[in-house]
C-alpha cells in the first residue's frame, strides 16, 4: 500500500529523468492526471497518455533541452504528514516566477499563477523548476 500516491509520481518523474529515459509509466487518479495537465500546459512534459484498463496507468514522455531534463527540481510540499495551505497573497513565486507551483483549490488544481489571477488559496502540492 502507498502512502503517498503523488510524491510517487514526482519521485518516478524524478528517477526517471535523470536516468535519461524518454517515458515513464505511472498509475494514475483524477488528481495525478491533473497534475501531469498542468506539467504538459507549462512544457515541463511532452506528453502524457492515460490508458483504460483495470488499473489505469498513464505513459509520461519527458522533455529534454539539449541532452538535460527540463525539470531540474520537483519537490513535494504538502505531505500527509504535514499539510502545507497558503492563502493566495502567499503563493510562492518559484524561481522569481521561473518556476511553477500546483496548488489544488476548491475551484480544481491549477498552477499557482492561476490560483493567484483568480485570487483562490488552498493546498500547496508540489514546485516544479
Amino acid at each position: 500500500m502507498m502512502t503517498d500516491p503523488i510524491a510517487d509520481l514526482l519521485t518516478r518523474i524524478r528517477n526517471a529523468q535523470l536516468a535519461k529515459h524518454d517515458k515513464v509509466t505511472v498509475k494514475t487518479s483524477r488528481l495525478r492526471t491533473e497534475i501531469l495537465r498542468i506539467l504538459k500546459e507549462e512544457g515541463y512534459i511532452e506528453d502524457y497518455a492515460v490508458s483504460d484498463g483495470p488499473i489505469a496507468v498513464a505513459e509520461v514522455s519527458l522533455k529534454y533541452y539539449h541532452n538535460d531534463p527540463v525539470i531540474r527540481n520537483i519537490s513535494r510540499e504538502s505531505k500527509p504528514g504535514r499539510r502545507v495551505y497558503v492563502k493566495h497573497h502567499a503563493i510562492p513565486e518559484v524561481l522569481g516566477g521561473l518556476g511553477l507551483c500546483i496548488i489544488s483549490t476548491s475551484h480544481g488544481v491549477m498552477s499557482g499563477k492561476d490560483a493567484r489571477t483568480q485570487k483562490l488559496g488552498g493546498e500547496l502540492i508540489c514546485t516544479v523548476y
